[in-house]
């Protein structure tokens, strides 16, 4: 499963676990939402506030999580990750079959399973430092950038069939099993991880400073803060936009809810050949240059999506503006991955990832809720159009850092890697 170039049978074994758990990601996509619905009958704001309480807790509780996992074996850490996640989403199936399950529960299984998310990402990509040689994990990252788009195109669907078959929990239980596949699949990578510190490190107690360092590395360095502002501001406006363009195209419009899901799948096609091409590009033109041009065409498409009328020539336009929009995405995603922990030490990796998750899923949160409010008091169209000239502007922090960090590589890290 390594691949063309030979990269071994531990990130062979890798992204099996990568595949299996992120499309039991996309296959239970918006699961818990449709269970509040269907099974609770629960109201748009106890929805909204499932879709939102969860991460942000998550959140909160990853915090004093990444000093601690910074100085453990990341493999461990991830397979237990698998497991915390696996064990939390087999709950609610289990209070489904009793009759027992409350939106309380779906609310703490939501903020487990987002706290163990965020520790599972930052831990992975101290991992692929050991793992890989520099070169290698360019070509690493885009094929595990090509599994999520594959997972995001073929994934929701399949799970809105299951469980029109099977039942409203059929999805999570599938998640849960993906991560415990997951679990097995990176127990079989066979890699001698080095002690990330000397014996006793881990068990000193961890103060403020500790809790801080990866935001303070994140928003003091010159290089990394104009791409975790771009970060912020691209994810945040993208996502905030999806909910009134939902209510555009499903209300006024009229397309079908099975318009509405294949105009957001079939771009994801773009995703995959986009996260293929990049190493290509990279090699014939130069990061800064790949980083530059797909982080800017990616923030022209969305201001499309406010022009869209109904018909079949209406989702066609959809389907363009996201196949443009996630193509860039592809092909941007895992170069900035790459360039994200060239700029990082090796000892703060976790800490700067988990900041980075962290700020950006706030980010989507706040801006998602303003979003809202700003299409109820001007209507959808409005909204998505204001999203769509304000993404213009975010390429400006980009260009900036192409420009002044072009000399500089690493603030003391000697390695490049991944985070898958």
């Amino acid at each position: 499963m390594a691949g063309r170039r030979g990269l071994g049978r531990s990130f062979g074994w890798l992204w099996a676990a990568y595949a299996a758990s992120t499309f039991g990601t996309w296959l239970a996509f918006d699961a818990f939402a449709l269970i509040a619905v269907l099974v609770l009958a629960a109201g748009p704001a106890q929805v909204a506030a499932l879709a939102a309480t969860g991460p942000a807790v998550g959140a909160l509780l990853s915090l004093p999580l990444g000093p601690w996992v910074e100085f453990r074996r990341k493999r461990p850490v991830m397979i237990g990750a698998d497991l915390v996640r696996c064990a939390a989403l087999l709950s609610v199936p289990v209070a489904y079959a009793y009759g027992v399950l409350g939106f309380g529960h779906l609310l703490v299984v939501a903020a487990v399973v987002a706290t163990a998310d965020i520790c599972f990402t930052a831990a992975s990509g101290a991992f692929l430092k050991h793992l890989l040689p520099p070169e290698d994990l360019l070509s690493a990252n885009g094929r595990l950038e090509s599994t999520t788009w594959t997972a995001t195109m073929l994934g929701p669907p399949l799970g809105g069939a299951a469980i029109g078959l099977f039942g409203p929990v059929t999805t999570v239980v599938a998640n849960a099993v993906s991560f415990l596949l997951s679990a097995a699949g990176l127990g079989a990578v066979r890699h001698e991880e080095k002690p990330p510190a000397p014996e006793g490190a881990t068990s000193k107690r961890l103060g403020a400073g500790d809790l801080l360092l990866g935001w303070r590395h994140l928003l003091g360095s010159a290089a990394l803060r104009p791409l975790f502002l771009n970060a912020v501001l691209v994810n945040g406006l993208i996502m905030a936009s999806a909910p009134p363009l939902a209510v555009l195209m499903l209300g006024p419009l009229g397309f079908a809810p099975w318009q509405y899901a294949l105009a957001f799948s079939v771009p994801c096609a773009g995703g995959l050949a986009g996260a293929r091409l990049a190493p290509r590009l990279v090699a014939r033109y130069g990061r800064r240059r790949v980083l530059r041009v797909a982080g800017t065409l990616r923030a022209c498409w969305p201001l499309g999506l406010a022009l869209v009328r109904p018909g079949p020539g209406g989702l066609a336009s959809v389907m363009g503006v996201e196949l443009g929009l996630i193509t860039c995405a592809g092909v941007y995603n895992p170069v900035l991955a790459t360039r994200r922990l060239e700029l990082t030490p090796a000892d703060r990796v976790v800490r700067t990832l988990a900041a980075w998750t962290v700020g950006t899923r706030a980010s989507i949160a706040v801006l998602t809720a303003l979003w809202g409010v700003l299409a109820a008091l001007t209507g959808p169209r409005t909204a998505i159009a204001a999203a769509g000239l304000l993404l213009l502007a975010t390429p400006l922090p980009l260009l900036a850092t192409t420009r002044r960090t072009a000399t500089s590589v690493t603030e003391g890290a000697t390695e490049t890697t991944v985070v898958p």
